[in-house]
């Protein structure tokens, strides 16, 4: 029945788990299981070492990898995402946050919740109004930038906890240099067992990948560097190392919480929730698509936009500050064999026992191998192969690369992002508004018209031919109109003007009226503005704006046309008497106005 399937058709687009429900079955139920589970495991230290980032107390990353990661996965498009914490968020929300409130304190907490609250009503408006092509202007150039610029801060935030030293919460990334420098030059106030427990965790870690490959190795890193510190405080005493701790974690559920939307707190908290917004959804189909690639499925982004508003809209009710899709937890969940989104659900309620039963023993877990474990996530951050291959490929790229970068470290992520995305369209205008222009001659031998730059041919005195590889606009008309002009400061002679017009994509208003111009300028000059092989699109536009008409529908030249047959009669016989170029096949034989030639060979061909 045709509305029973319209019907259908409604449903899914509400409930889009509706779609791959038919996919769960006995053996996928196991799969999703086993995998939920590992992905419970991997999200405990995770979600602490995510929070701490954030400048949360370390509960908080366990809740935002509790209720957001269900909605996200039950209302997005993919099967294998993993939404939740993750660490580009955090050191936004502390980057951008710790100016106007304490990191862990009620105000700072109620400033990240009405983040959380934003960001998900911004998503979710951009995924109704179909926006998910914007992401796409974040180019990769940008996320490489803003990656490694993260890293270096997630890498500053945790020195203090790493070397055991005393730095403000809210230092900057030049102080918290600075006051490395003077504790580390004067060995001053740094605690050496801390250290050594953060560089037995960084060992672990590396360790862990190269042999334990099938443990994740936060959770083998974090357990070994748990054990060295709990071996340092027997032997030598917890009063001597003086070894800091998180402390214990509340065993509850997820807090119901109510964001503050004081006109006050929603003007600090939006130029943060926008930046969340463009981050997350940068992360989430980055991941999205990577997955895609790799198993096939079709990524909806702009359901991707609607799954993460409605998870980080709920989550900002249960404690949680903003979630993204995870490259590591997603990535584990597809190895760990998941077919459907019902693994996530299965991690939320694994993590949920998990916190339940063994929330004390994070009294035990050292703030410095959390710090070393964060150095970990920093180093993979920092994408080195990408970063060399666009400084060696583009100089505009990697001005983008670089300042986004430098704006991380010194100006912020937030405003990291901004930089990056604006310089990107800034170079991208530029490089639109200066469109390709090249000499071009008849192709011989070719068996229809063609214009090739390689031919090596002389120019013809009269005819002057160009390619014009780009779309006239109105940023592009001075740039295409100085072209046009250079012609007559060249060579006057060249009167004639002939434009192989199949590189331009789009001409505007601004453009229109350009080429009317110099049509009339061409004509009273005694020459004219020819176009051969115009796209379709373009003519149109010319022909409903009426400036076809101007410059003469008779000059539009298709490729099946004799384009040299119909212009060289135009010519001035007199300049062709005395031509030695003789690049067209007529000139050979007789004159523009078909008087035969006394000397059909010029001395050039022979």
């Amino acid at each position: 029945m045709p509305g029973a399937g319209a019907f259908e058709r409604s449903s899914v687009r509400l409930l889009p788990f509706l779609r791959w429900r038919a996919l769960v079955d006995a053996r996928t139920t196991r799969a999703d299981l086993l995998a939920g589970l590992t992905g419970a495991v991997l999200s405990l230290p995770q979600g602490v070492a995510f929070a701490i980032l954030a400048g949360l107390p370390p509960q908080y990353g366990l809740y935002a990898a509790m209720v957001p990661p269900v909605l996200a996965a039950l209302f997005g498009s993919s099967l294998h995402m993993v939404s939740g914490p993750t660490n580009a968020i955090a050191i936004v929300i502390l980057a951008s946050l710790s100016h106007y409130a304490a990191p862990g304190s009620p105000e700072y907490i109620g400033l990240v919740l009405t983040v959380t609250l934003l960001t998900g009503i911004f998503q979710l408006a951009m995924g109704l109004a179909r926006l998910g092509t914007l992401v796409n202007f974040v180019s990769h150039t940008v996320v490489i930038g803003f990656s490694a610029g993260a890293a270096v801060l997630i890498a500053s935030t945790q020195v203090k906890s790493f070397f055991g030293i005393a730095i403000p919460a809210d230092a900057s990334f030049l102080a918290t240099l600075r006051e490395l420098f003077v504790h580390a030059f004067g060995l001053r106030d740094i605690n050496p067992y801390a250290t050594a427990v953060g560089v037995f965790t960084i060992v672990a870690g590396i360790a862990s990948r190269r042999w334990l490959k099938k443990v994740p190795f936060m959770i083998s890193a974090t357990i070994a560097g748990s054990l060295f510190a709990w071996a340092l405080n027997a032997t030598f005493g917890a009063d001597a190392t003086k070894i800091a701790m998180v402390g214990a974690l509340p065993a509850s559920l997820p807090p119901l919480s109510l964001p503050p939307l004081s006109f006050d707190t929603i003007s600090k908290a939006g130029p943060t929730a926008l930046a969340c917004t463009i981050l997350a959804l940068t992360l989430g189909i980055s991941v999205g698509r990577s997955l895609a690639i790799r198993t096939g499925q079709h990524l909806d982004g702009n359901q991707e936009f609607i799954g993460h508003g409605l998870s980080n809209i709920a989550g900002s009710f249960f404690s949680s500050f903003p979630s993204a899709g995870s490259f590591n937890r997603s990535g584990a969940n597809l190895e760990a064999g998941a077919k459907t989104p019902l693994a996530v659900v299965y991690s939320s309620i694994f993590l949920v026992g998990i916190v339940l039963l063994v929330a004390p023993v994070a009294a035990y877990l050292p703030l410095a191998s959390v710090a070393g474990i964060l150095f970990l996530i920093a180093h993979g951050l920092i994408d080195l192969k990408n970063f060399k291959a666009v400084l060696r490929a583009s100089r505009s790229e990697s001005a983008v690369m670089i300042v986004t970068l430098l704006a991380a470290l010194f100006l912020g992520l937030s405003t990291a992002i901004y930089a990056g995305v604006l310089l990107s369209l800034m170079l991208f205008l530029n490089q639109a508004a200066r469109p390709g222009i090249r000499d071009v001659k008849p192709a011989p031998n070719a068996e229809f018209f063609q214009l090739d730059a390689d031919t090596g041919l002389p120019d013809c005195p009269q005819l002057k031919m160009l390619r014009v590889n780009g779309s006239i606009f109105f940023g592009a008309v001075e740039h295409v109109g100085d072209a046009l002009r250079e012609v007559d400061q060249q060579n006057p002679r060249q009167k004639h003007l002939l434009i192989a017009a199949s590189g331009i994509n789009i001409v505007d208003i601004s453009g229109s009226e350009m080429l009317v111009r110099e049509a009339r300028r061409r004509r009273a000059a005694g020459g004219g503005l020819y176009f051969h092989f115009m796209k379709d699109a373009v003519r149109d536009f010319l022909a409903r704006g009426g400036y076809l008409r101007e410059i003469g529908e008779g000059n539009l030249f298709t490729l099946q046309d004799d384009v040299i047959g119909s212009i060289y009669p135009r010519l001035d016989p007199e300049i062709c008497r005395a031509c030695r170029a003789r690049i067209f096949k007529p000139c050979n034989s007789v004159l523009p106005n078909g008087e035969p030639r006394a000397d059909p060979v010029p001395p050039s061909l022979g």
